[in-house]
């Protein structure tokens, strides 16, 4: 029985990691569910598990993406601030939220915002880059531009990103969810880039990738020390998720923007209602 609970959370985490890996997420859509539905885990060890597997992922996938070139690093680490300092907020805030049982109301409104974004990104599904809208104050000031060769497109695509203060705004609220759920983080920083900057598909996946290694390890850190992480879980899991997150770097760069968004959209909607229902049950 042992055996075959690690056997479903490793097959679990190949799964997460790849999936992960291509749409910009931790893995947490797959392992949480998995984890606290399917076997009976414990939520607060399944978020905490979530949080190490989003390391994994991230350390998986975007290594490779920077070789590649096609995570923008500084627009990356310019985000990372405003993740870093939610994620410090909403993991402190975890321990009190599962005290005063509030956790289901979080879940419910967090499904509600992820299924109101999806007309958004529906609108652009057949885009296989945005549409070029002028720099603003913030592009020019902070140089928020870059270019990356597209392996489907068989050439070089160039781009620069807007709304630099807007997209902020909302890494600061992937921060949050992300220490409190340990999920959602990588679909608002996607959201993030994607409607708010206006950057390829591509950048805001890998750039999300690179992102939400750092923001989980804040998060991580504060679950270890309230006793929400079990090693073994955790453990079986991360090495799931860096197998199919390597699969998943592999594959991104010649798929179609079109594709990705596809899948990412499949994604948000799967997760908004993972999220209404948890909260409801």
């Amino acid at each position: 029985m042992v055996l075959l609970f690690f056997i479903l959370l490793l097959i679990g985490g190949i799964a997460a990691g790849f999936i992960g890996s291509l749409v910009g997420l931790g893995g947490a859509i797959v392992l949480v569910p998995l984890l606290s539905l399917g076997l009976g885990v414990p939520l607060y060890y399944a978020t905490g598990s979530a949080l190490i597997a989003t390391i994994a992922t991230s350390s998986g996938a975007a290594s490779a993406y920077v070789r590649d070139r096609i995570t923008n690093v500084k627009i990356g680490m310019s985000l990372e601030i405003a993740t870093t300092l939610g994620a410090i907020g909403g993991s402190l805030l975890a321990a009190y939220i599962y005290k005063i049982g509030a956790l289901s109301i979080i879940f419910v409104v967090f499904g509600i915002v992820l299924l109101s974004s999806v007309y958004q990104s529906f609108k652009k599904r057949k885009l296989e880059l945005p549409k070029r809208m002028p720099p603003d104050r913030t592009t020019k000031f902070f140089q928020l531009k870059g270019s990356y060769y597209d392996e489907y497109l068989k050439r070089r695509v160039n781009y620069h990103g807007i709304r630099w203060m807007q997209s902020e705004a909302i890494m600061l609220a992937a921060g949050i969810i992300s220490g409190l759920l340990g999920v959602g983080s990588g679909v608002l920083k996607v959201l993030s880039m994607d409607q708010a900057m206006n950057l390829p598909q591509k950048v805001s996946t890998t750039t999300s990738n690179f992102m939400i290694g750092v923001t989980a390890a804040v998060g991580t850190a504060i679950y270890w020390k309230l006793g929400y992480i079990q090693p073994f879980i955790a453990g079986t899991a991360a090495v799931g998720v860096l197998i199919g997150a390597y699969i998943g770097s592999k594959k991104l760069n010649s798929m179609r923007n079109v594709g990705i968004r596809t899948l990412f959209i499949v994604v948000l909607v799967v997760l908004g209602v993972e999220m209404i229902l948890r909260g409801i049950l």
